[in-house]
């Protein structure tokens, strides 16, 4: 009898991932039912430029994971990354005709579609919004704990945080991978995904920041008081590093990638250049993140300091550059699993992202309306409305 499961897949510039979980009703981990892998290729920076060559491997690694989990797989939820993911902050406000109005869940979605109408227009026009999350919200201007539903006042206002990305790279990806054979249920930001699995309420609340060091891309996300208040995407990630060692070292591409993984050495003698090599690059990664977090007032106020994923945080320097660098507690990110058949692949930080991914999935209902817009005829943009909350 076929399980209900919920599906993540990640498609990086080089590796796609597939996890499938199953379906639990409790807040508890999911067992894992399924892994699936298959090198990345038509991917940069997270936008489609090659949407056969997309589809091909997502199909592979679909199938594997339908193969490990003992059934086909029939949807899936994708995580989007790369630069055109962005973060925004918000505002909005409206009246009520009497200052005993009270509040209600139609008022709060209506106060934030108003935050969301005064994004700017380059944001806007060309954008949609995948994320919403409320900060904070004011009655009568004072600041209220929680939700203000069943208060009473004359003026609600809001501060929002959206995560957002390019609509059109929305619809490549989420076309490419339903030329696969499976709906895509649902669209995920993949710094918020891997964050689900990676890091703790705890240090949400107390304030941290998740790197996740791909191969063209940085991804961070940052969280205070149990919430996202900054995302950032940085051109630049592992591959970087490996063409530092290439022109550093004198070897080829495909050499060098097998020196940073530690696959193979180098030449005798060249231990402490390719340190330097290494070290130099990821200096370069953690003062931009640095910058990033002086430029949100976070500049070494993140009690729960740093963690760091994705494929670049298993360099053996990187817990010591990012620990020197931003001068904050620091650690390499441990994805949470359940006691139960546990995958060894997963213990690996790269598979954050589509395993986050899957357990995002359990608590969102389908959109529904993904696979029916390629045969429709509708816009791009049409067809993205229906994402808004």
């Amino acid at each position: 009898m076929a399980q209900d499961l919920s599906v993540g897949i990640d498609i990086g510039s080089y590796q796609t991932k597939v996890v499938a979980v199953e379906a639990t009703d409790n807040r508890s981990l999911p067992p894992i039912r399924g892994t699936g892998f298959a090198e990345s290729d038509g991917l940069r920076q997270g936008h489609v430029i090659d949407s056969t060559a997309v589809t091909n491997r997502a199909a592979a690694a679909i199938q594997q994971a339908g193969e490990s989990a003992g059934q086909p797989l029939s949807a899936v939820n994708a995580a989007i990354s790369g630069a055109s993911l962005v973060g925004r902050h918000s505002a909005g406000s409206i009246t009520f005709d009497s200052d005993q109005h009270q509040i209600t869940e139609r008022d709060i979605k209506q106060v934030v579609s108003v935050a969301q109408e005064a994004l700017a227009d380059e944001f806007s026009k060309n954008h949609t919004v995948l994320h919403t999350f409320p900060l904070a919200f004011k009655v009568d201007g004072s600041t209220t704990m929680g939700r203000p539903v069943g208060l009473k006042g004359g003026r609600l206002a809001v501060r929002v945080f959206f995560i957002g990305s390019l609509s059109q790279h929305i619809y490549d990806l989420v076309a490419a991978i339903e030329d696969a054979g499976v709906t895509v249920d649902n669209v995920v930001a993949g710094p918020l995904a891997a964050s689900e699995v990676t890091v703790n309420d705890a240090q949400k609340r107390a304030g941290c920041v998740l790197a996740d060091i791909g191969a063209e891309t940085v991804s961070l996300i940052v969280f205070d008081d149990n919430q996202p208040v900054s995302l950032n995407v940085f051109s630049i990630g592992s591959t970087d590093i490996t063409n530092d060692i290439a022109l550093g070292l004198k070897v080829s591409l495909e050499k060098a990638e097998q020196i940073k993984c530690g696959g193979v050495t180098g030449e005798s003698g060249s231990e402490d250049q390719l340190a330097d090599i290494i070290d130099a690059r990821l200096t370069d990664i953690f003062e931009l993140i640095a910058d990033h977090l002086e430029k949100i007032n976070r500049k070494q106020l993140l009690p729960a300091g740093i963690v760091i994923a994705g494929g670049g945080s298993s360099l053996a320097s990187v817990e010591n550059i990012a620990r020197t660098t931003l001068d904050l507690p620091t650690e390499t990110a441990h994805i949470k699993l359940p006691k139960t058949k546990i995958i060894h692949e997963l213990e690996n930080p790269a598979w954050s992202v589509s395993y986050g991914t899957a357990t995002h999935g359990l608590r969102n209902q389908p959109s529904g309306l993904l696979s029916s817009v390629r045969s429709s005829g509708s816009t791009v943009l049409s067809w993205l409305q229906q994402f808004l909350p």
